[in-house]
């Protein structure tokens, strides 16, 4: 019996001094990536948008793993001299909240599918006046412009899905993701990735999403990918990823009902979200859809051919009549 105390009271220290690491790794990376943009209030859950320049409304909505900060390390920029550019951080990722955090914490496996995500940052669009959006989605963020646009097909000038997540995909993803997804796995396994992940993975892993691209310089360091080893973004990018495959086979269904313009970008050698299972068929389903296809890109065309992902923009809008 004493053995058994001692070893549950050595758990329970281990876990507080976790706990202990985790909370300080947090607040360094909420420190030196603090948010660039202003917050809004949806049902009392906050969203956090970051706006550049001025004119017709352009949407900008971020992948898997990601925040503002992608689009903000150049892209943002460029774009802010034809468009008032609105990045959303999607819900539980950057700073901003998940709108299911009132079903529970750490232990709730819930998650928010694209329609829900999509509904959430419309709430907060319209408390910023925004008007007939061109709305961009990259990656995951593709899947969440699809769904604004089915929940707004009126009210949406035009889409643009840059190397966007659209369709089921075969076989299943890698092990990482049902396991922190889980309970079990979201209180055990996300605190150790939190508290201990070496900068080496975040820069590993950074070039697996650009390859065969080469990492931009300075990007690694400005997208603050700590934002995403909080406990909570984990657990909400881990259950979000998890559980898009049957939101894509049920929004797949409606794609044909779009008729706004919609331009698809995809690189060839995009290895992430693969051209043939996503933008080909999606190409094929949306009536005004025209697909550019990259060759030799890989996954983050918007900073390795900028100059390419522009001009699909400004085509959607033009075709939009919102650019003359």
């Amino acid at each position: 019996m004493i053995g058994l105390g001692l070893s549950a009271l050595a758990l329970a220290v281990g876990g507080f001094a976790l706990d202990r690491r985790a909370d300080w790794c947090e607040a360094r990376a909420e420190a030196t990536y603090p948010p660039t943009g202003r917050f809004i209030d949806v049902d009392g859950q906050s969203v956090h948008v970051h706006i550049e320049g001025e004119g017709p409304d352009l949407v900008l909505i971020h992948g898997a793993s990601g925040n503002t900060r992608d689009f903000t390390f150049g892209f943002a920029r460029r774009m802010s001299r034809h468009f008032r550019v609105l990045i959303f951080d999607r819900p539980g990722l950057g700073w901003s909240a998940r709108p299911s955090n009132r079903f529970g914490g750490a232990w709730n496996t819930r998650a928010e599918s694209p329609r829900e995500q999509a509904r959430f940052l419309q709430s907060a669009a319209d408390q910023l006046g925004l008007s007939n959006p061109v709305v961009l989605g990259h990656s995951y963020g593709g899947a969440v412009a699809l769904a604004w646009a089915l929940e707004r097909p009126e009210t949406t000038a035009a889409l643009v899905v840059l190397s966007g997540a659209s369709n089921p995909w075969p076989g299943r993803l890698g092990p990482l993701y049902p396991v922190m997804a889980s309970a079990l796995g979201g209180a055990l396994l996300v605190p150790l990735l939190t508290a201990f992940e070496p900068q080496e993975r975040i820069e590993a892993t950074t070039a697996e999403i650009f390859a065969p691209d080469p990492v931009p310089p300075g990007y690694t360091r400005h997208v603050g990918a700590s934002l995403t080893l909080r406990r909570e973004s984990l657990r909400a990018n881990a259950r979000q990823v998890n559980s898009l495959r049957p939101h894509v086979v049920e929004m797949s269904r409606a794609y044909p009902s779009l008729s706004l313009p919609v331009e698809i970008v995809h690189g060839t050698a995009d290895t992430v979200v693969p051209l043939t299972v996503h933008a080909e068929p999606l190409a094929r389903q949306i009536p005004n859809a025209v697909l550019t296809r990259l060759d030799g890109i890989g996954h983050m065309p918007h900073h390795i051919v900028p100059d390419e992902v522009e001009e699909a923009v400004l085509r959607a809008a033009t075709r939009a009549s919102v650019l003359a």
